[in-house]
């Protein structure tokens, strides 16, 4: 039967999963290859990667998530068992902390830091003082919101099949 309840769910499942997905691929395989690169093709890549983003397909699944996945949990509260409650409001708590905190805390500001760096203009030792202080700090900001948003996902999914 097609609930509300159900088919919030249904979203901030797949929401969450999306964005999962996005961040789990960078963790596996695009941070790894980036990190084979010079510093000046790491440094343009990662500006390039970092404009691309901001686009609305993203924007659909992170703010998406963060707008459909606190309203399921409302709304479960009075429509679902405690046990779904309270594992939506777990994965509430985590996404707004551990992904969106992280992301607006952690990553944003070396992307904007970066985004202000003229590689153009930079010689080698710049280039590579630029990606020091980037890539590092930006890798584990990384794996820590990916980390986060499996569990958002996985509780997410538990939240649905919790009778």
């Amino acid at each position: 039967m097609l609930t509300i309840q159900n088919v919030l769910l249904f979203l901030s499942v797949l929401l969450s999963a999306l964005i999962t997905g996005l961040l789990y691929g960078y963790a596996c395989s695009v941070n790894p290859g980036l990190s084979k690169l010079t510093d000046c093709e790491y440094l343009k890549a990662m500006q390039s990667i970092n404009k691309e983003i901001l686009n609305p397909y993203f924007f659909v699944s992170f703010a998406g998530t963060l707008f459909i996945l606190p309203i399921a949990t409302w709304y479960s509260k009075s429509h679902a068992s405690p046990t779904s409650f309270y594992l939506l409001l777990a994965a509430t708590v985590i996404y707004i902390a551990g992904v969106i905190g992280i992301t607006a805390l952690g990553n944003i500001p070396l992307n904007n830091g970066l985004a202000k760096f003229n590689i153009l203009t930079a010689d080698t030792t710049s280039l590579a003082q630029q990606r020091a202080a980037f890539e590092s700090g930006w890798n584990k900001f990384h794996l820590v919101r990916t980390m986060f948003s499996i569990l958002t996902t996985a509780l997410a999914i538990a939240a649905s099949i919790t009778k």
